[in-house]
Parts: C-alpha cells; sequence; structure tokens
C-alpha cells in the first residue's frame, strides 16, 4: 500500500524535483552574462571575478557524485533536502556578499547544489511508475541544460528591474520552497547501498578535478603553452591515474570503475562531454557575438537583455522535445535519439559558423540546437539510468552530469583561445575567431555523433515477457512495454 500511496502521488513529486533543478540549473549561468557589473561593484579585477563562475563549476563538480553516493546509501530524500539547503545558504550569503573574496565563498557553497540531479534521478526511478521513468528522466534532464541556458536570457531583465543580488534572492527563494515542498511531500527512497563513503578516493577526485578545470578555466589567460597550464595538466592526469587505481583497490568505491567500464555508459559519458562542449560555448561566447558593436561589420551592438534573448528558442524548443523525447524513443530506439540529436546539433553549430549576418539566423540556429541537445540529454539520462542497478543510479548520473560539466569548461576555454587569438586593431575579436570557434564546435558534434554510434543497441522485450522476469538491475521499462539497458558485461 505504502508503495501504492507513492507512485499515486509521483505528479507533485516531480514537479518539486523540477522546481529544485530549476534552480540550480539557474545559478549556472545567471551571472555570466553580468560578471563585469559584479566586478564593478565589488571593486575588484575582470580576472579575478572569473572565480565567481569557476568556483561554481568547481565545487560542483566535486560535489555531484559526492552527493550521489551519499543519496544512495543513507537515503535519496533526506540529502536532496540537506543539499537544497546548502544550495540556499549559499544564495542567501551571495545576495549579502560586500566583496568578491566573500562571494567566490558563497559559490563554493552553492555548488554542493550539484547533487540535486543526480539524487533526481534516483528519486524518480526509485517512485515512479515504470510507464512513466523515461518520460520523466528525460524532462528532468532537459530542464537541467534548459535552466542554464534561461539564466542567461533572464540576467538582463532581472538586473535591469532589480538589481545582480535579485541574481540569488530569487533563486534562494525558490530554493527554500522546494527544500520545504521536498521535506513534506517527496517519500523517502527504499533503495540503499550498504557501505561508507571512502574518503581517499573523493580527495583523489578534487584534486584532479580542480587542477584540470583551474588549467581550462585559466589557459585563455595563462596562454595554453604557459608552465602553468601545462603542469596543472600534467597533475589533473597523474591524480586521476591515481584516482582510478584507489578507487579499483577500495572495498567501498566512491565510484565503481566496472560500472563506469559499461558501454552504455562510457559511451554516453563521452556524448556528454562533447555535447558539454557545444552547449556551454555557445552560452558563454554567443551573446558576446552579439553584443559586439556594429562598426566591427559583423556585430549587433546589442544589450545584455537583447543578447540573452537570442538564446531564448534554445530553452523553449529544448524543454518541449525533453517532454516528448521519450515517446520519440520508445519509437525508433534511445541510441537513435541520442545520434539524432547530436546530428541536429551540429546543423546549429554550422549555421552559427557560416550564416550570422542576420538576426534571425541566429534565433533559428539557436531554435534547432535546442532541439538536437533537447533529443541527445533527455535519451542519455535515460540510458544511464537503465544501464545501472538501482543503487548505482546517483551516482552514475552525477557522473554524466559532472562529465557534461567539464566539457563545458573544456568547450568555453577552447573557443576563448579560438576567438581572441588573432584580435582586432581596436582590441575586438575579428568576424573569422568567432567562425572559426563556432566550426570547431561543430567538429566536436560531429565526434559527439560518431561516438553515439557505439552506445549498445537495448534489447526490446514485450511487456508481459518484461513483466514475467525478475527485473534485470540494468534494464529499466520505458513507455509502451520496452526494456531498455545494457547487456551483461
Amino acid at each position: 500500500m505504502a508503495s501504492q500511496t507513492r507512485r499515486t502521488h509521483h505528479q507533485v513529486t516531480f514537479a518539486v524535483l523540477a522546481a529544485a533543478v530549476a534552480a540550480y540549473a539557474l545559478l549556472q549561468s545567471l551571472v555570466t552574462p553580468v560578471l563585469a557589473t559584479i566586478a564593478v561593484d565589488l571593486h575588484t579585477t575582470q580576472n579575478t571575478v572569473t572565480w565567481v563562475l569557476t568556483a561554481y563549476l568547481l565545487s560542483a563538480s566535486i560535489f555531484t557524485p559526492i552527493m550521489g553516493r551519499i543519496g544512495d546509501m543513507i537515503g535519496k530524500e533526506r540529502v536532496f533536502v540537506a543539499t537544497l539547503g546548502a544550495l540556499a545558504v549559499g544564495s542567501l550569503l551571495a545576495a549579502l556578499a560586500t566583496d568578491v573574496q566573500v562571494m567566490i565563498v558563497a559559490r563554493v557553497i552553492q555548488g554542493i547544489g550539484g547533487g540535486v540531479l543526480p539524487l533526481a534521478f534516483g528519486i524518480i526511478r526509485d517512485e515512479f511508475p515504470k510507464e512513466r521513468l523515461a518520460g520523466a528522466v528525460g524532462a528532468i534532464a532537459s530542464l537541467s541544460a534548459v535552466g542554464a541556458g534561461l539564466g542567461i536570457v533572464l540576467a538582463g531583465p532581472i538586473v535591469n528591474a532589480l538589481d545582480y543580488h535579485w541574481l540569488f534572492w530569487l533563486p534562494m527563494i525558490l530554493t527554500v520552497v522546494a527544500a520545504l515542498a521536498a521535506h513534506f511531500f517527496v517519500p523517502e527512497s527504499p533503495v540503499r547501498t550498504a557501505g561508507k563513503i571512502s574518503w581517499p578516493p573523493a580527495l583523489l577526485l578534487s584534486g584532479w578535478l580542480v587542477a584540470l578545470l583551474v588549467a581550462l578555466s585559466e589557459a585563455p589567460t595563462w596562454g595554453w603553452g604557459s608552465g602553468k597550464v601545462v603542469g596543472l595538466i600534467v597533475l589533473a592526469v597523474v591524480v586521476a591515474a591515481a584516482w582510478v587505481e584507489v578507487e579499483r583497490r577500495s572495498a567501498a568505491p566512491l565510484i565503481d570503475m566496472n560500472m563506469m567500464r559499461r558501454t552504455a555508459v562510457w559511451t554516453n559519458n563521452l556524448v556528454a562531454l562533447l555535447i558539454g562542449v557545444g552547449m556551454y560555448a555557445v552560452f558563454a561566447f554567443l551573446p558576446e557575438f552579439v553584443q559586439t558593436p556594429k562598426s566591427t561589420g559583423y556585430g549587433f551592438g546589442a544589450s545584455i537583455t537583447e543578447s540573452g534573448l537570442i538564446l531564448l528558442p534554445s530553452t523553449v524548443t529544448m524543454f518541449l522535445v525533453g517532454m516528448w523525447a521519450g515517446s520519440f524513443a520508445r519509437r525508433i530506439g534511445a541510441k537513435a535519439v541520442v545520434v539524432l540529436g547530436c546530428l541536429v546539433g551540429l546543423v546549429s553549430m554550422a549555421l552559427l559558423a557560416f550564416a550570422h549576418q542576420e538576426k534571425w539566423e541566429l534565433f533559428l540556429a539557436t531554435a534547432i540546437m535546442g532541439v538536437g541537445f533537447g533529443l541527445a540529454f533527455s535519451a542519455m539520462s535515460s540510458l544511464i539510468v537503465s544501464a545501472v542497478p538501482p543503487e548505482q543510479t546517483g551516482v552514475a548520473s552525477g557522473m554524466n552530469a559532472n562529465i557534461r560539466t567539464i566539457g563545458g569548461s573544456i568547450g568555453a576555454a577552447l573557443m576563448a583561445s579560438i576567438v581572441t587569438a588573432s584580435p582586432a586593431p581596436d582590441g575586438l575579436p575579428r568576424e573569422a575567431g568567432y567562425t572559426h570557434g563556432f566550426a570547431m564546435l561543430a567538429g566536436a558534434l560531429v565526434v559527439a555523433a560518431l561516438a553515439a554510434i557505439l552506445i549498445p543497441a537495448a534489447g526490446r522485450r514485450t511487456r508481459g515477457a518484461a513483466e514475467s522476469e525478475p527485473e534485470h538491475a540494468g534494464l529499466s521499462l520505458i513507455p509502451g512495454g520496452t526494456v531498455v539497458g545494457d547487456a551483461p558485461e
């Protein structure tokens, strides 16, 4: 009866999860368009203020798999509420910050909120009816990407109507509401993973992520060939190798390396990395392209608000496609949906590279981008969730989201280096820099499509056959009675 009660009210659970993921996703990008404004208000330099963004990405990259693992062990609902609490505290501190050091600390605390995504996927897997599983996972995955784009769209209007402090006040209010709703309405998931957190792997994971992301974020400023960047990348590789070895030998690994070696897991993670390269680089640099003065011969001289609106079509199409992708996967298969999403994303990058003379071309390109990435993210998340045992859902989906963030850092760093490689005499980027940069992102989507082809074809069985057999630990039912998952490896 308790199980039936949970499933009867899964719509309420979904609404709470969606609100929490939206708040976290918004905070990923709300500050991006207004970093210059924050630098002036907090009396700091442009280089220093970039750590307001970098600190958040670093913290989220570290805490996403850790919070997912803790949720798998002690209960996803309680950890979900605690994660939202940290996100709210960080938002409050950021809203009240009067110097950049406090702002950076606040952003580190906010990064703990990265755990909401793997925890939300885990709660959905534990609580939702099987026929609603793929659709719910796809919608939450798309919402996480939609929120990142919507933050850039909303930043200008919020700052113009209020001030930049409300970029933190508004998500904080939404987070507090979501935390209270989660406490009262989201049931505690019954699935647990025995064991404890092994701290040496957690510290090593933190070490190589910090070294890698600092190197990538600072490379455009320090130079890719500088001793500091090369040294940090080498350090990241060495520490990552040590992390893998320690995880393999650990009695209670933070991340099961055997799970990560599953074909359905590593292929989806590779696709996530490459799509992250494209999506976040567009989010970061398309507004800059549109804001470039008309005197350059290619810019539009747009305001922060106007440049953010260029990305609005992508947020709309991404969310709509994400809601519908589950039924589409039922018809052609989740793997085919990922491949199709990568190819559609490739079209959008090609348009940005070679057809950016008119605003309508940019609106069209971002709308197409939303379709492609909405398809890919939704199907990838369902494939990851269905490829691992229920007790590993949190950490597996957390690493997938984490790898997407790392891809975003790589894409932004590469794009910055390409765009600024040969500036014009006035110091502004040349049009060729953006053309080459967007063409590079198109190349990343070509590789993503090829990687998606390597994703194992999902098995298919009828509803009757699936229900007559015990559910495989790595299988999950999607709408229409189709079971998707990786064959045992």
